[in-house]
């Protein structure tokens, strides 16, 4: 079985006043609320991924503790 994969690049902006999402070339631009502390600001970024696409998995791959990440987002296995 193939996996439909992709990567997407998100850089965040902690500690705003107004949630914001934005796509900026191959980038999406997140503004939080939450600071990043204790993963806060990773946990939010989770949920909303989740929300822009639903039914997929997403995983982590780099920049845990960095304001430039990438996302791996892929089919959930049945």
């Amino acid at each position: 079985m193939i996996e439909n994969k992709k990567l997407i690049r998100v850089k965040v902006k902690t500690g705003q006043k107004k949630e914001k999402v934005t796509r900026k070339s191959d980038q999406l631009i997140l503004k939080l609320k939450e600071e990043a502390k204790r993963g806060e600001a990773n946990r939010r970024i989770f949920k909303i991924l989740s929300l822009i696409f639903p039914e997929k998995r997403i995983e982590l791959v780099k920049g845990s503790k960095s304001k430039n990440k990438i996302f791996k987002i892929y089919d959930k296995k049945n």
